[in-house]
């Protein structure tokens, strides 16, 4: 039992692991370049129902990036990233028949009384 040697993961005290700065700088690049395409699609569209699809599509990248890499989901099992992901792409599916029921029911409102 003396001979053999465990390999910890842990460090010893006193030691400072290394710093992980190209994970935190690889999460802030691709944030920006998701910002910096949801501003280029702001001011290039005009408002309609495309641009609001568009920037639901990228604000939802965005949070599920930002859960996995600050929320540390990604290193979880996967029967618990499916229970987060599925009740969330319900509700995503909830919004955009909202979005598209309302968008209709608000047209005929406005043509009736025009």
């Amino acid at each position: 039992m003396a001979s053999h040697s465990h390999h910890d993961t842990h460090h010893e005290p006193g030691v400072i692991p290394p710093a992980q700065t190209k994970a935190i700088w690889r999460t802030f690049f691709i944030l920006c370049a998701l910002t910096a395409v949801e501003f280029a699609f702001a001011f290039a569209m005009d408002p309609g129902m495309l641009r609001n699809s568009i920037f639901i599509i990228l604000t939802i990248f965005k949070a599920f990036f930002i859960v996995a890499e600050f929320m540390h989901l990604k290193h979880e099992t996967k029967s618990l990233i499916w229970t987060i992901l599925i009740p969330t792409a319900l509700l995503v599916w909830l919004l955009i028949a909202l979005i598209a029921e309302g968008t209709s029911v608000g047209d005929y409102i406005f043509t009736y009384f025009k």
